[in-house]
């Protein structure tokens, strides 16, 4: 299938998150337990919640926001190849996603187009999904 596909008909992505809250501490009671709860298992006996939050809440979709969605796509202009990158960033997630939608729907929506991330099967593409219904 990959060999089938024109390299102008896919678009190259990238996220960047960060947690919500910078502390554990800075989350309402709520969301502690919240986080304490979805994490037990994996923190097991070896770290509070506190300690686990500085490490992995910048990648679950949860306790996490995208604050820049990278995309790049290759085209042909008077027969030189190019590469041309446009980055979504800041502080308002919402404007992130809804430009990033915006680009899917204008330029990027028939049948032949294809999105490619390093990751984006695991990680770039659910978590993008599940901050859009956020």
């Amino acid at each position: 299938m990959l060999s089938q596909t024109k390299t102008q008909n896919i678009l190259f992505l990238d996220i960047e998150t960060v947690p919500v809250k910078e502390n554990f501490e800075d989350l309402d009671t709520t969301f502690q337990t919240l986080w304490a709860e979805k994490t037990t298992w994996q923190r097991k006996d070896e770290f509070t919640p506190s300690e686990f939050y500085k490490m992995k809440a910048g990648v679950m979709a949860e306790f996490a926001k995208i604050i820049c969605i990278s995309v790049g796509y290759l085209f042909t202009e008077k027969g030189e190849n190019h590469f041309r990158i446009k980055s979504f960033y800041g502080d308002n997630e919402k404007l992130i996603i809804s430009e990033f939608n915006d680009l899917l729907n204008s330029e990027f929506n028939k049948n032949q187009h294809q999105l490619c991330a390093h990751n984006g099967k695991e990680f770039d593409f659910p978590f993008i999904a599940r901050r859009t219904l956020i």
